[in-house]
C-alpha cells in the first residue's frame, strides 16, 4: 500500500517537472524595436552576443531567464545547441566589459522579462507565451508566430 502511495507521487512529480519544461516560448521585442522577425540563424547570433546593433541603430540587448531554469532546456537545445555550462561561459564572454550596456540579460521571471523588455529600446527576449502583454510585440521567428504549426519553439 505505502508502494502505490510513494509510486504516485513520483508520477505526479515527473509529469509536473515534464510539462513546466514543455512550455511554448516566444520570441518579444520592445515596442519601439523595428524588427518584426528573425531567421534562426540571426536569433542565434543575438542569443550568443555576435549582433550588436538593429539595421536601426539601436543596440541589441537580449533578455532570458537563467540557462538552469527547466522551462528554458528547450531553448538552450534548439537555439544554443550547447549544454547549459557553456551558455553561462558564454553569457559572461558575451557581456565582458559591457557593464552599462550587456549584450545578455538575465532575470528571474517572465514577468520580469517581459517588463525588461518593454523598458529597453532595442531589446528581444524569449517568454512562456502565456506571459506576454501589450508591452512587448510578439515576432516572428523564421516566419512563424508562436502557437503556429512548424513553430521552433513549441514545447512538446
Amino acid at each position: 500500500m505505502r508502494y502505490r502511495q510513494t509510486l504516485r507521487v513520483c508520477l505526479f512529480l515527473i509529469v509536473s517537472l515534464s510539462l513546466a519544461a514543455a512550455r511554448d516560448l516566444a520570441l518579444v521585442s520592445n515596442k519601439a524595436n523595428s524588427v518584426s522577425a528573425l531567421t534562426v540563424p540571426e536569433l542565434v547570433k543575438v542569443c550568443k552576443g555576435q549582433t550588436n546593433r538593429w539595421p536601426d541603430g539601436k543596440s541589441v540587448t537580449f533578455v532570458m531567464r537563467s540557462p538552469s531554469a527547466p522551462e528554458m532546456k528547450l531553448f538552450l537545445e534548439k537555439i544554443y545547441e550547447l549544454p547549459e555550462s557553456e551558455v553561462k561561459d558564454l553569457i559572461a564572454t558575451a557581456n565582458h566589459g559591457r557593464a552599462g550596456h550587456p549584450a545578455i540579460m538575465i532575470v528571474d521571471s517572465d514577468e520580469e522579462l517581459v517588463n525588461r523588455v518593454a523598458s529597453i529600446p532595442g531589446a528581444v527576449g524569449v517568454v512562456d507565451v502565456y506571459a506576454i502583454n501589450s508591452g512587448v510585440t510578439v515576432v516572428k521567428l523564421a516566419g512563424k508566430l508562436p502557437l503556429e504549426p512548424g513553430y521552433l519553439l513549441h514545447g512538446n
